[in-house]
């Protein structure tokens, strides 16, 4: 099976992309779900694309379907000469850290996690602060005054984006009350609908009639049972609002499309800089979004109240709370 998985690899790669006869070669390795997860690989995908359409420039990409695969792509990329190789997703980190080492020539781009050394750049986002966001104009939305949150695998990111949800409602009212549950413990927390659905609706039975879901493919799940259950859902990553207009109230997004477009750049442009980049509200790495599909559902006070929020975070005069500062939720 490994043979398999070795031989299976290197022709995918093989074939990615004719990028290999150019000086410049970038490429980027989505994680699992896959970069039509419409979700955040799907991000990625669009800054990777987007790279390409003003460039010109094509790039290489595998996409990881199984744990064994991580180790053998990023190092057939960087035997290859791929550089910079963009690992989307924290799960990559460990395979980061050990492949570049091996290949400190090669740049390498970490996506939602740190890695350490001269040829990394690890860009990181503060998904509290645009969770603390959509948290408040659930509450604002709310007419049981109980909402409730999604998560996928269980791990302390997931638990940052819950924690600023849950901050952010009780800031509209202390007495808010927040439902939160999580898929799983394993990676195929991410992409399990059915338990999704399974979990929102029992939210709803709860009181929840709004629930935010940061679970990667998971959240498709979520969002038909708020649609079957005529309730409210908000996406995560990618702007979500199109899937279900008139359910979706808004979408926290993160902005790895701009992440992944400005580091193939910055290669492109031998700009690349390593180091920690941490992207939130001030920075416009997250955001909550506003489009023609649910401007109907969120009226202009809401609006107004919400977008006092964002300033007064980046100002200074709210602090949202950062889960992995004291690995717990106390604000």
């Amino acid at each position: 099976m490994k043979l398999f998985n070795s031989l299976a690899i290197g022709v995918a790669i093989g074939m990615m992309s004719t990028a290999a006869a150019a000086a410049y070669k970038p490429s980027v390795i989505f994680d699992m779900g896959g970069k039509f997860d419409k979700s955040f690989n799907q991000a990625a995908y669009t800054g990777a694309e987007a790279f390409k359409a003003e460039t010109g420039i094509k790039y290489a990409e595998f996409e990881i379907t199984n744990e064994a695969q991580r180790e053998q792509a990023m190092l057939r990329m960087a035997q290859r000469g791929y550089s910079p190789i963009i690992a989307v997703g924290f799960q990559q980190a460990p395979i980061v850290e050990k492949i570049a080492k091996q290949f400190p020539k090669v740049n390498f781009v970490l996506i939602d996690a740190v890695v350490d050394l001269p040829n990394v750049s690890s860009v990181v986002f503060k998904e509290h602060e645009g969770s603390f966001l959509v948290g408040a104009l659930a509450a604002l939305k709310s007419e049981t005054n109980t909402v409730s949150f999604i998560g996928g695998m269980d791990i302390p990111l997931i638990r940052k984006f819950a924690c600023g949800y849950e901050q952010g409602a009780k800031y509209i009212s202390k007495d808010t009350k927040v439902i939160q549950n999580m898929t799983g413990s394993t990676p195929s927390a991410w992409n399990n609908p059915t338990k999704g659905a399974e979990l929102a609706k029992s939210q709803f039975d709860q009181g929840s009639d709004v629930v935010f879901a940061a679970a990667g493919g998971t959240g498709s799940g979520v969002y038909q049972a708020a649609v079957d259950s005529k309730k409210f859902a908000i996406g995560v990553d990618s702007n979500q609002n199109y899937i279900h207009p008139g359910v979706m109230l808004t979408s926290m997004v993160k902005r790895v499309d701009v992440a992944v477009k400005d580091a193939f750049m910055d290669g492109k442009e031998g700009k690349f800089t390593p180091g920690i980049q941490a992207l939130g509200l001030k920075e416009q790495g997250v955001a909550w979004a506003m489009d023609e599909y649910n401007r109907d559902l969120v009226s202009a006070d809401m609006e107004q109240k919400v977008e006092a929020l964002r300033q007064d975070i980046i100002d200074g005069k709210i602090k949202v709370h950062d889960y992995f500062s004291t690995s717990s939720c106390v604000y």
